[in-house]
């Protein structure tokens, strides 16, 4: 497998503040990254080093093959379109204009992109009208045209539906998908909308405290998070007996509550219980979201 990012034991410092230490991660090329972590556990930070915006305190990283200390890099980054913290937008300035300013910091020839790009990102109709005096979810559609000047070949976005309502979230989804997949380019996102990030992500990379906890592609995510019935019974020191019985995995979540993984006759089971003289309060169908599974991962009640 090819890797457009991969960082070997990657460290940012402040001070004494370990912002990142020994990161291992690894973005595969045609994915679509995500990046979960709690609130100040690293996210930007790491986003901010691949885009050559910091340097590493520690360790290192490749970019598209080379490694950070290698000459041959900077140049090499012109293929990163970035919205990193907040769109980098000049506000007195319109959409198109903005546009017209990236293409040339990037060199490009011409403008003959930019009707495409405003009208990918649904800014088709924002004529004249000066950026400042945008909405959030339109200053956040402008951002990502801009990290689409040049035609990158990785996308790294932190937030990318920040400010959306729920129609403009769906027309966010399917850009970047299209982008994906009809372009191939590879995206790194970060977002507090974890179900969301779920309909989108072919790989994540769950940090906390400045380290990666786990690497894991979209099928062993949903290995993971799967169905199962969920049932609140009497003891489930008995439905252990039953489950072993019946051959069934199960998981004892309290001395009330498992997850039983297979198909269950609910006749069939009811009864099985009631000769053993144990109640069952309910039983329902359950699934882990990406929302659950990550704070299984890294505790606490908040998440980004």
């Amino acid at each position: 497998m090819e890797y457009i990012f991969k960082a070997d034991n990657l460290c940012k410092y402040y001070g004494s503040f370990k912002a990142l230490e020994a990161v291992n991660m690894a973005v595969p090329q045609g994915s679509i990254y995500g990046f979960v972590g709690k609130n100040g556990a690293g996210k930007t930070t790491l986003m901010r080093l691949m885009c050559g915006l910091q340097f590493p305190s520690a360790g290192s990283y490749e970019l598209f093959g080379k490694k950070n200390t290698d000459t041959a890099l900077p140049p090499l980054r012109k293929r990163i379109g970035a919205v990193v913290e907040a769109p980098a937008i000049y506000k007195d300035l319109s959409a198109q204009d903005n546009l017209k300013l990236q293409c040339l910091n990037l060199g490009l020839p011409d403008y003959g992109d930019i009707p495409g790009l405003l009208k990918l990102v649904g800014l088709e109709q924002a004529g004249k009208k000066k950026a400042g005096k945008f909405s959030l979810g339109m200053k956040q559609r402008l951002g990502i045209a801009v990290a689409l000047c040049g035609h990158p070949d990785f996308l790294v976005l932190d937030e990318p539906t920040n400010g959306l309502d729920p129609q403009g979230i769906v027309e966010m989804r399917e850009l970047l998908l299209k982008l994906n997949r009809e372009q191939g380019i590879t995206l790194l996102i970060s977002s507090h909308i974890l179900e969301e990030l779920s309909k989108l992500a072919t790989h994540y990379g769950f940090i906390d405290g400045g380290r990666i906890l786990r690497e894991m592609s979209a099928q062993e995510l949903e290995r993971e998070c799967r169905k199962c019935v969920r049932m609140k019974v009497e003891d489930t020191r008995i439905l252990a007996r039953i489950m072993e019985g019946l051959g069934l995995e199960y998981k004892i979540i309290d001395q009330k509550l498992a997850d039983v993984y297979g198909s269950l006759n609910f006749s069939e089971t009811a009864a099985r219980f009631a000769e053993a003289g144990c109640v069952i309060f309910s039983m329902e169908e359950h699934d882990e979201s990406l929302e659950a599974f990550f704070i299984s991962l890294v505790g606490g009640d908040r998440h980004a």
